[in-house]
């Protein structure tokens, strides 16, 4: 699959902002099984100053400051991305989610990929007696690791309801799973939360999926999805395998990966400070263009949306 991506930014502030400095993480990033062909952001003041950089777990951020005033900011991402994934291992061939705690406990690497990194709590992903418990229903003795969290992916699927009004990017992690409800964000990361109380590496991954209009219907341009998942390590044979639990998918050709952390505040996608402005308006709009028709695309949800503090 070979994907045209469009990612717009607008904030609009109630007076004039003095200065604005912030570090942009949505240029998508080259990995396994996805290619960046081209990408670009236009900010719009122009900045005094951007440059690119890569963090410690591999995502592209860009840094940039404006002196100008202004009272509208619009952040422009394009990109051309291919996207060739392999099928995921068969579940029941990958090994006991026992053996995986075991190993993951054990490693002694320190590399962004380790899963060292991904089996603590994070600053959005708590750990939670309620949240471990309900995780642990999934993973009977012995069962294989990614057979217990596809099972786990589709019982939040299933017992979760997607409501875009029911939290937002700063809702606590218990008050949406007290709730029962919430976005792609919240999803991923009880799912993560979950995993983690049992002692697996879980990360969480922001990007995009591909959507289809309903038959009949024109597609409409800004009217696809910003979108957030699970990955879980699944021991140094398997690594890293994603699983979408809005949907109650294996991440495959229709996702679009832009960054990867242990939760929402590793991979936000604009944050910074700004000088004046008082209130401020976000508008988000996404269009993902496939080149090359995929055979089976997914659902897509509503995008999470980025905040500029």
């Amino acid at each position: 699959m070979i994907y045209d991506v469009k990612h717009v930014t607008t904030y609009s502030h109630e007076t004039p902002v003095s200065s604005t400095r912030c570090a942009m993480r949505l240029l998508p990033r080259s990995d396994a099984g996805q290619t960046v062909i081209r990408s670009a952001l236009e900010l719009t003041p122009k900045p005094e100053t951007s440059a690119e950089s890569t963090d410690f777990f591999g995502n592209r951020v860009v840094e940039a400051r404006i002196a100008t005033p202004h009272a509208k900011l619009r952040i422009v991402m394009t990109a051309r991305v291919e996207v060739r994934r392999s099928e995921p291992p068969a579940p029941e061939l990958t090994p006991t989610w026992e053996q995986v705690a075991r190993t993951a406990a054990g490693s002694d690497s320190l590399a962004p990929d380790s899963p060292a990194h991904f089996i603590f709590a994070g600053r959005q992903t708590p750990m939670s007696d309620s949240v471990t418990a309900y995780a642990r229903k999934s993973f009977a003795p012995d069962r294989p690791v990614l057979e217990s969290a596809a099972d786990l992916m589709r019982r939040i699927h299933k017992d979760f309801t997607y409501d875009p009004d029911a939290t937002d990017a700063s809702t606590p992690l218990a008050e949406a799973f007290e709730a029962k409800s919430g976005v792609c964000q919240d999803f991923a990361h009880i799912m993560i939360a979950g995993l983690r109380g049992l002692g697996l590496p879980a990360a969480y991954v922001s990007g995009y999926i591909r959507t289809i209009p309903h038959e009949g219907q024109p597609r409409l341009e800004g009217a696809d999805a910003s979108h957030a998942w699970a990955a879980i390590w699944c021991g140094p044979e398997f690594g890293w395998l994603h699983l979408d639990p809005t949907n109650a998918i294996f991440v495959g050709n229709d996702h679009i990966v832009v960054a990867f952390g242990r939760d929402y505040a590793d991979v936000s996608p604009v944050d910074g400070v700004i000088r004046g402005g008082g209130k401020q308006d976000l508008q988000v709009a996404v269009e993902v263009k496939a080149l090359e028709s995929a055979e089976k695309p997914a659902r897509s949800e509503p995008p999470v949306e980025p905040k500029l503090i």
